[in-house]
């Protein structure tokens, strides 16, 4: 009897009708059928998972932005929760010394607003109509300057700056800002329901944590206080020295456009004080670098003023506030700042750059608790420490 060669399909028919006329039996055939139930259930768990998805989007839709209003709360309650501790380590009651933080914030707000509420809302309304003419100044500068070919009509459409849309947005913008209150109720309501979940969440935040923790298990419970706790004290004073120090550079920002006489200095100085805390690196040249562009179509020699200014408030940051005010805080690698505001900015808008900062504070902090570091190998450090680093 030979045997099938397994590359050759007809030797192996062969094979078999060799084996059948030998009066061998044939192999029993073999039917695989599929279990109805196991089919039905599939089927089932998979309309409920699209129906669950389903849910899931809908409520997300529903529910971001109040979910978004809670985390800026929480982000709100761990900023101010240093101060609201110390008064109450002295035998004040959590509460009420929450609600003396949450008064004091809201009386220098009121008093912002009632000292430079107007000439603010003035000046936006000024700064965004001058936008059309200062890219106008700019592509002219271009054109004489590098001999480009920019067309100015073509430039301001791309850039969705022509005079219609302008006009549209000022206009908004003052009516808002000015008193038609129908068009800002719900700014007022996302206002409101942050304040008060940021006060209950700074508030009751000992017995908050105390009731997370009791859903836990007993080991996952010591995590989480800890968990809780760095989130606090690192991300919590970090949020609250970046507001302090932007605050600072805001108002003396400010004073020195004013004494100078840059347009729009009100708006410029809260810009460059902002966007130099909250955008690490870079933050400090944008800051100054938009004013810089009205003051070098008005009066050039301003450039030079605001360059020297910046340059000498840069130095007095970083090696007298800084160190005062930043001494219990957390440090962040620069490129994880940047690319957390970056994308903060892509998820949730502008409110998202500047939120994105203190989320990366936490993930650092915990994992910086949690994590574990190795000593580098010696074949590691070998090519890169310098002669004149110590050995070791």
């Amino acid at each position: 009897m030979g045997e099938a060669d397994p590359d050759n399909p007809e030797s192996g028919r062969a094979a078999a009708d060799a084996t059948a006329s030998a009066g061998e039996p044939p192999a029993p055939a073999v039917t695989i059928t599929a279990d109805r139930r196991l089919i039905r259930r599939f089927l089932f768990m998979a309309v409920v998972a699209v129906l669950v998805l389903q849910a899931i989007n809908h409520a997300w839709g529903a529910l971001g932005g109040f979910l978004f209003n809670l985390l800026l709360a929480w982000l709100i309650a761990i900023s101010v929760d240093p101060i609201v501790s110390a008064l109450a380590g002295r035998g004040m009651r959590r509460g009420v010394a929450t609600g003396i933080v949450a008064a004091s914030g809201l009386a220098l707000l009121a008093l912002f607003i009632w000292l430079f509420g107007s000439v603010l809302a003035q000046q936006v309304t000024e700064l965004i109509l001058a936008l059309p003419a200062l890219v106008l100044d700019i592509v002219d500068w271009a054109n004489g300057t590098f001999n480009a070919r920019i067309d100015p009509v073509e430039f301001t459409q791309n850039l969705n700056l022509t005079s219609q849309q302008i006009t549209e947005i000022a206009s908004y913008l003052a009516g808002g800002i000015l008193g038609v209150f129908t068009s800002v109720v719900g700014a007022v309501f996302d206002f409101v329901t942050i304040l008060v979940f940021a006060y209950y969440f700074a508030a009751d935040a000992p017995r908050i944590k105390r009731w997370i923790a009791s859903w836990l298990t007993p080991s996952r419970q010591v995590v989480f206080i800890n968990v809780w706790d760095i989130s606090v004290q690192k991300a919590g004073g970090f949020v609250i020295s970046k507001v302090a120090l932007a605050s600072l550079s805001a108002f003396f920002h400010a004073l020195f456009f004013a004494l100078i006489d840059i347009p729009y200095w009100l708006p410029m100085g809260i810009f460059a004080g902002i966007v130099s805390q909250f955008i690490p690196t870079i933050g400090t040249y944008i800051g100054v670098a938009f004013p810089a562009l009205f003051a070098a179509f008005d009066d050039p020699l301003d450039v030079v003023w605001i360059i020297l200014f910046a340059t000498v408030y840069q130095q007095i940051e970083n090696y007298v506030l800084t160190p005062r005010i930043s001494n219990r805080t957390m440090d962040i690698n620069s490129g994880v700042a940047l690319a957390s505001v970056f994308i903060g900015a892509a998820l949730f808008g502008p409110i998202g750059a500047i939120i994105g900062i203190p989320l990366a504070a936490i993930v650092i902090a915990v994992s910086e608790a949690y994590g574990q570091r190795y000593a580098l190998h010696s074949s590691v450090t070998a090519g890169t420490r310098s002669p004149t680093d110590p050995a070791g």
